[in-house]
């Protein structure tokens, strides 16, 4: 009995030597990172930052970071001569400001990774909006007891970062319930190409019985494109697109998503500057209605080549264009989505060097979308093509 009393409790109180062994710290770093770099978004790596401070040595090593803006901070919503001087700044300046302004979204904790800093600029500016990640800290506040981050300060503790992507709350185009609108753009410097897509209103197909039949068994690809009458269609853009204001709504979709692009690239400067090991940046948004992407060769660009800003707003300078639209007045596609006056507008400066024309050429129109817009695109830039031209600004 004396024996088994001994057994328990060497069980129950184990040796202190084997109490002080930590077999999390037998894992090599190597793995730790690239446990990290899965995780990716900067709030839960802060929090990983206050577990221990082998994690606050690794996490800077990190070279996957995702950043999740919370809300995006106008200058101009706290200036209150801004009526009187908004006659002077020009059209491009009202919209960008209506683009950028009163975009706010819930915030978000942070963690401990974070000081507290203020994410916006007090300087007077037409136009100036920045990103900013709160968090509820103890220390200087701004709106309604949060504490903003820019997404610079965010990252000012990542020493070797590859791979950014930085996500915005929502697109900033608003456009109304049912019309569709996305765009794609790259940069370098300046703009190198975008790509627009837009339907005036997109039909779901309701499944029925023998949808659901012809689905199991369906094979191989299937989508039609229907003119006005729904009889032949040659690829002609119909007389009544130029008559009902179709035109001019195409107009202000490739106006303001070129706005929207623009006045993301300019805010991206000081990121780029600072991280030096970037090789890929994308800047989106949770609706998915724009994507700004950068690779290594852009980036670099941009630090050997500063960017041309707009003298109307805080945006970088839109070169002169050359375009090509496609249009289809119904535009059905495999899984029976209907895309109603469905346009595709491919954008690249009037002045682009042969070398980025040869190196950007073949796919990249129809490849700028994920599914099912892909297939939409591919659909159109096989209809005919109309040119356009605009001027800079």
């Amino acid at each position: 009995m004396a024996s088994l009393r001994l057994d328990l409790t060497s069980r129950v109180f184990p040796e202190p030597d084997s109490m002080e062994i930590d077999h999390f710290d037998r894992l090599p770093d190597s793995l730790l990172l690239l446990i990290f770099n899965k995780i990716g978004d900067v709030k839960a790596l802060g929090r990983c930052c206050a577990v221990s401070r082998r994690f606050h040595t690794l996490v800077p090593q990190v070279d996957n970071v995702v950043v999740r803006v919370d809300c995006v901070i106008s200058d101009d919503d706290s200036s209150s001569s801004a009526s009187g001087s908004d006659k002077s700044r020009g059209p491009f300046s009202n919209l960008f400001r209506l683009v950028f302004g009163g975009i706010v979204k819930p915030l978000q904790a942070l963690g401990q990774f974070l000081g507290p800093k203020r994410a916006y600029s007090s300087a007077s500016g037409s136009g100036s909006s920045s990103l900013a990640v709160g968090s509820e800290d103890d220390g200087e506040v701004d709106q309604g007891g949060v504490t903003h981050h820019s997404p610079t300060q965010v990252l000012k503790n990542f020493n070797e970062i590859r791979f950014l992507r930085i996500e915005l709350p929502s697109g900033e185009l608003g456009i109304d319930d049912g019309v569709l609108l996305k765009w794609r753009a790259d940069f370098g410097s300046t703009l190198d190409n975008c790509v627009i897509l837009g339907a005036s209103s997109v039909v779901y197909p309701v499944p029925t019985k023998s949808s659901l039949a012809q689905e199991n068994g369906a094979d191989g690809f299937c989508a039609n494109v229907v003119g006005n009458g729904g009889g032949d269609d040659n690829g002609s853009i119909p007389e009544s697109f130029y008559t009902n204001g179709g035109l001019k709504l195409r107009v202000v979709w490739t106006i303001s998503s070129l706005i929207a692009a623009s006045a993301r690239h300019y805010l991206l400067q000081p990121i780029i500057s600072e991280h030096k090991t970037l090789d890929n940046l994308v800047l989106t948004d949770a609706d998915g209605q724009g994507v700004l992407c950068m690779n290594r060769d852009q980036l670099e660009e941009l630090r050997v080549k500063p960017l041309s800003a707009s003298s109307a707003s805080k945006r970088t300078l839109v070169p002169a264009l050359n375009m090509r639209l496609w249009y289809a007045p119904h535009l059905e596609l495999p899984d029976g989505v209907v895309l109603k006056g469905a346009t595709l507008v491919a954008i690249r400066p009037s002045e682009q060097s042969s070398a980025k024309k040869e190196a950007s050429d073949g796919s990249w129109v129809s490849t700028a979308f994920e599914e099912p817009y892909g297939t939409a695109a591919k659909m159109l830039v096989k209809r005919r093509t109309y040119c356009l031209e605009m001027n800079s600004f």
